[in-house]
């Protein structure tokens, strides 16, 4: 683990990402004890640039445009990070079943994921969202169901290949039961690139909520997402640049974070990029 922490820290991308996502996080919490609150109107003050006041500008109905950032950040933050942890639960639940069963009964359930992954997901995401609701209850639901399969695809692999290892095996010839060997043996040895999929995970679910949001399938208002943030300037966006490029930079730097993160965690955790990684590094 050290050396892994170790190969991390010395990527700066890396770092750089982690840094981002820290100063996202207290810009957010900032702003949430110091700005005005994101639904604040002041007509007099509608459309207006960025200035001292009101650091992005405001929108059509003279709202802060940095408090709303800062708060649809938050939002789709945890859109994000929570869609990602209901489809890796659900993919490592499913998966892991198929990879401790193999064999013929893992390759019918195995097929039916490969199913659900031929099926067109963003519609069927769309779909998701109208039934359980626009809100971020429903918009959470729909990205988990949909994002999972991916999950489960990767963990019936690892699972396969760690219960074949003679360690699961001396578990097993102790009498322990299956539940205990996979929670207690195979599961800490198959974190490692699970970690790396619910990082990347979160990265495409904040894409994708901003993206369904923008288009008028996502979160609706009274909801602020960096997608609904998108959506309303989009419609003023040449005479006011201001409303769609805040959201959007927003966007663009947290999805990019993720990804350079899972990218190094990804590298980290091979033992072949870790050694590499290190010999370019070394004096």
């Amino acid at each position: 683990m050290k050396e892994i922490l170790s190969t991390l820290m010395l990527r700066s991308s890396v770092r750089a990402g982690a840094a981002f996502l820290l100063l996202l996080a207290l810009a957010i919490a900032a702003g949430a004890i110091w700005l005005p609150g994101y639904e604040v109107q002041d007509a007099g003050s509608a459309l207006q640039s960025p200035s001292g006041a009101h650091w992005l500008g405001t929108d059509s109905l003279g709202r802060d445009l940095l408090s709303r950032t800062l708060t649809g950040g938050a939002l789709s933050l945890a859109v994000g990070v929570f869609a990602a942890l209901l489809s890796f639960l659900l993919g490592l639940s499913y998966g892991g079943l198929a990879g401790y069963l193999g064999g013929r009964m893992g390759a019918i359930l195995m097929r039916v994921a490969d199913a659900l992954y031929a099926l067109p997901l963003f519609l069927l995401g769309a779909i998701l969202i109208l039934v359980f609701g626009r809100g971020p209850f429903g918009v959470i639901l729909a990205l988990g169901l949909t994002g999972w399969v991916g999950e489960a695809r990767l963990a019936r692999v690892l699972v396969a290949q760690a219960k074949g290892l003679p360690y699961v095996e001396s578990a097993r010839s102790l009498g322990l039961t299956p539940l205990r060997i996979f929670w207690f043996h195979i599961l800490p040895n198959v974190m490692g690139p699970l970690t790396v999929s619910i990082t990347l995970a979160i990265s495409q679910n904040i894409l994708a909520e901003s993206f369904l949001s923008f288009v008028g399938l996502g979160l609706e208002p009274p909801f602020a997402s960096w997608g609904t943030l998108a959506n309303e300037g989009w419609r003023a966006f040449r005479a006011y640049p201001h409303l769609i490029l805040a959201p959007g930079a927003a966007l663009f730097c947290t999805a990019l974070a993720f990804t350079l993160i899972g990218d190094g965690l990804r590298d980290a955790l091979d033992p072949r990029g870790r050694l590499s990684y290190l010999k370019v590094r070394a004096p």
